[in-house]
């Protein structure tokens, strides 16, 4: 299997080359390109088509949020991490809007940056439980309840894990309370990306909610 492929979205240079120290440092891993602004960050991805991107978002130019909605309208594959000092909600909220796959601020720890980066590949979602909570519930579409529409392409056991997912809760404990195996629940989010045609459970979370396929409490609407 190769190794993950990174890039680097970060306008200044001695972060990019603190990061890209790191990041080789991991035998999985390896950086296969950078950038200090938002527009040549779009050109290069589009060019090089990493696995992840390590965003900030206060960029010259083109801000992250903006890039990674670019990035994500023509190479959805390619999964965005965000790695910024902001930890304000719409800052959050507007990043996972875009189609980021994760959430960290610049005061994480090496080692939790590179499993955060294992996880994204992954398709997991990155964000804090909390975070998660909050951010998911503030995008919640209001006028998606009234149709109450139901997904004919995804199974009940499928929305279960999606509103366990919408909760913050990881791959094993969603495993516990639904009384199944993690092995079992890597492939329920498996057939749920293939189905919403997305690329991180983050991802097919915000596709839910905009249908009005998950409550408030991140479990699956019901129609009783």
């Amino acid at each position: 299997m190769g190794k993950i492929s990174v890039f680097l979205a970060e306008d200044h240079a001695v972060v990019r080359e603190g990061l890209a120290e790191l990041i080789r440092r991991e035998n999985d891993m390896t950086v296969v390109g950078e950038a200090g602004d938002g527009e040549e960050t779009v050109r290069q991805v589009k060019l090089l088509k990493p696995d992840i991107v390590l965003m900030d978002i206060a960029m010259p130019g083109l801000n992250g949020i903006e890039a990674t909605r670019q990035i994500k309208g023509s190479i959805p594959q390619t999964k965005i991490l965000v790695l910024t000092a902001y930890d304000n909600p719409e800052f959050i909220t507007a990043m996972i809007e875009a189609g980021a796959a994760g959430y960290l601020l610049k005061n994480v720890r090496g080692r939790e940056l590179t499993s955060a980066i294992r996880s994204a590949h992954e398709g997991e979602s990155v964000l804090h439980p909390a975070i998660a909570r909050v951010v998911f519930s503030q995008m919640r579409s209001p006028q998606a309840r009234p149709q109450q529409e139901k997904p004919d392409v995804l199974s009940q056991r499928e929305l279960q894990v999606l509103g366990k997912g919408a909760e913050g809760l990881s791959n094993k404990q969603i495993a516990t309370l639904l009384n199944i195996g993690p092995r079992t629940v890597q492939t329920h989010w498996r057939n749920i990306f293939d189905k919403l045609g997305v690329y991180s459970r983050t991802e097919a979370i915000v596709y839910c909610l905009r249908k009005g396929w998950l409550n408030l409490s991140g479990e699956e609407d019901s129609n009783h």
